[in-house]
């Protein structure tokens, strides 16, 4: 029955699906509803499966330092891999889950450089952690609570003097003395000058304006002088003037007034403490992340002065015992009973018949993939349905305790490689018989015959071309969200053929590329009534006649290789680039490239992304010529001789 019985502080494994392993939580609280169920308020912890690769990485280098400086002893690589799968990190995220869905118990402890890692091997449910996760910022940290145990935390202690032999070390170096028990002052005497210290220290604050604002009271104005900071600083006046009762007087009170010294407890407003109560109550003792979030303008050491000051007050007594009536009302422990309904994974139960409990249309002969054994009392369907992988009964175990297969083989690598994308996914069935070491049976071969042709859809350029281009027949918005429909390639064919107008001189290069057109075929009885966008993928008039006028901006096509509408449509499996179908190719002339340099820079961009649009372009006006003038008298040769 203790096994069955649940505290507060248990690390405990949670089932959250049938087929993915066990959660490992810390119980923080134990709660009752209201329809009278238990909840366990619980702190996440997470496995290596659970975050990322290149956290992975992160947490890889981290082992492999540690192994270093502890001079851990060689492991084999089947020791390896287990060992990652004992490895956890805690974080600070909380959440609520039943109790009915613990499982049992495990044990989590902080790794030190004083363990053994193989040590953790041997005994079972238990796991550490070294490093802390935030699922948020996705971040691994090294813990703040690291137990300082080991050679370099530990003090040099030198050897022992001989009966004969002196200490030659420097003592003031070494140390600093405060107080010397061996003083010429009585003990009546030092009390007496300990309560002229508190007088003082009260007389100080009466001065001090900011002091008498929050210490308004004279009792107020005692209690804070009679703090530990007063007594000392008189004691260490005292050490100061070799315990001489007339000069620490005068020490006391210097002519510019009294000393006034101050804890961090008066130090502190009354904001500030509150902010502190908030920050203790979120993360603890966890000064660091206190000082970071909450009071970054305070120093570490402030912030811990001020800790030990305020457990000394009557607000630290005040809130201890208002959580001690809120623990008394919660629960302390809860029984689970033992979980005995079968597993929905299990493929067929002891003695019952083949074929029963989701064993239907299982393959006979299969292996367990973890430890490849063929004789197990019970067999668990591991993966998808399709896959039909199975796990022996003490492979399940493991699975579900510590999120992984106990061998190292390729398909945990790769299932583990896609779980980054999702809480858990796999390989295909033919992925994982083509990379399992372990095929055995004939049935495996046939699965690999099946489907080993893969397919890839290339887009054309004249494909991206066409969606622009016919996009009142494509639809692009209507297909995308349903691809299953077929798209009537011939009216997106007749739509992008060429068709240049009637002209004075026939081209016969042109010529050949005339077809038919016919309507277009509509997909949907909608068709019919939509506008027509553009009429060819080109534009009807030739740059000899473009002159000031309307032309395409992307030139003259080059044709060879299209193919017409009567032709059949034919679906290419092979996707080769010398045996890929002739897309239409764009040649620019010379007179295309000097008409471009006429458009501006926002011209050509709308030409680019519309280049079923005809572009119109203004021409200057050609400059005048200009001819040489000849006089109107006829020239002479004027020939000169010697």
């Amino acid at each position: 029955m203790a096994a069955n019985m649940y505290r507060v502080g248990d690390y405990v494994y949670f089932e959250n699906s049938s087929s993915n392993p066990y959660l490992i939580r810390r119980i923080e609280e134990l709660n009752k509803t209201a329809n009278g169920n238990v909840e366990a308020k619980v702190v996440c912890l997470f496995r290596r499966r659970d975050i990322s690769g290149n956290l992975n990485t992160l947490a890889d280098s981290n082992a492999r330092e540690f192994e270093e400086e502890s001079n851990q002893p060689s492991l084999t690589e089947q020791q390896k891999h287990q060992l990652k799968h004992r490895e956890l990190f805690l974080s600070r995220q909380f959440e609520s889950l039943p109790a009915t869905h613990i499982r049992g118990k495990c044990n989590v402890t902080l790794l030190n450089e004083t363990d053994v890692l193989a040590g953790y091997l041997d005994k079972e449910d238990c796991f550490f952690y070294s490093l802390v996760f935030d699922p948020v910022q996705k971040t691994l940290l090294a813990d703040q609570g690291e137990i300082r145990v080991g050679s370099k935390y530990q003090a040099e202690i030198p050897d022992m003097l001989a009966e004969d032999e002196s200490d030659t070390r420097v003592q003031e170096k070494l140390e600093t003395k405060v107080w010397d028990p061996d003083n010429q002052l009585k003990d009546p005497q030092i009390d007496q000058f300990l309560v002229v210290a508190r007088a003082v220290g009260t007389f100080a604050r009466a001065l001090d304006c900011s002091s008498s604002i929050r210490q308004p009271s004279l009792h107020m104005s005692a209690a804070a002088a009679s703090r530990d900071i007063t007594l000392f600083h008189a004691m260490d006046t005292l050490q100061k003037n070799n315990y001489d009762l007339a000069k620490a007087m005068s020490t006391l009170v210097p002519q510019g007034g009294p000393v006034l010294c101050r804890d961090e407890m008066e130090e502190w407003s009354a904001s500030e403490a509150m902010l502190f109560e908030e920050a203790l109550e979120k993360y603890g003792k966890d000064f660091n992340d206190i000082r970071q979030d909450f009071l970054p303008w305070k120093s570490l050491a402030s912030v811990v002065q001020f800790y030990y000051m305020w457990k000394t007050t009557d607000r630290y007594i005040q809130q201890k015992r208002l959580k001690a009536a809120e623990a008394d009302s919660k629960l302390k422990q809860v029984y689970i009973p033992t979980y005995t309904k079968p597993n929905p994974n299990q493929i067929m139960v002891p003695g019952s018949k083949p074929g029963m409990n989701g064993a239907a249309g299982f393959q006979k002969g299969l292996s367990c993939e973890s430890c490849h054994t063929a004789q197990s009392p019970q067999w668990y369907a591991w993966g998808p349905p399709n896959m039909q992988c199975r796990l022996c009964a003490s492979c399940w175990i493991y699975w579900k305790k510590y999120g992984g297969l106990k061998t190292p083989t390729q398909l945990e690598g790769a299932a583990r490689a896609g779980s980054e994308s999702g809480p858990r996914a796999h390989m295909t069935r033919q992925e994982v018989q083509g990379m399992s070491p372990f095929t055995r049976n004939e049935g495996r071969a046939k699965l690999l015959a099946k489907n080993r042709q893969t397919f890839i859809l290339q887009t054309t350029k004249l494909t991206r071309v066409a969606r622009r281009v016919c996009e009142d027949i494509l639809q692009p918005r209507r297909a995308a969200r349903r691809p299953y429909a077929p798209i009537n390639a011939n009216a997106v064919k007749a739509e992008c053929m060429y068709d240049p107008p009637a002209q004075s001189h026939k081209d016969p290069f042109k010529e050949q590329l005339k077809a038919s057109r016919g309507p277009p075929t509509p997909i949907n009885r909608n068709q019919a009534s939509q506008p027509r966008v553009a009429q060819s993928l080109l534009g009807k008039r030739g740059f000899d006649s473009a002159a000031g006028g309307a032309f395409p901006a992307n030139g003259r096509p080059y044709t060879s290789g299209m193919r017409t509408t009567s032709q059949s449509v034919i679906k290419r499996q092979k996707v080769s680039q010398g045996e890929a179908p002739n897309p239409v190719v764009f040649v620019a002339t010379k007179d295309t490239r000097a008409l471009r340099k006429h458009l501006t820079q926002s011209e050509m961009r709308r030409a680019a992304r519309k280049p079923h649009l005809l572009v119109r372009i203004k021409l200057p006006p050609p400059p005048p010529r200009s001819v040489p003038l000849l006089p109107s008298s006829t020239s002479e040769t004027i020939v000169l001789e010697d």
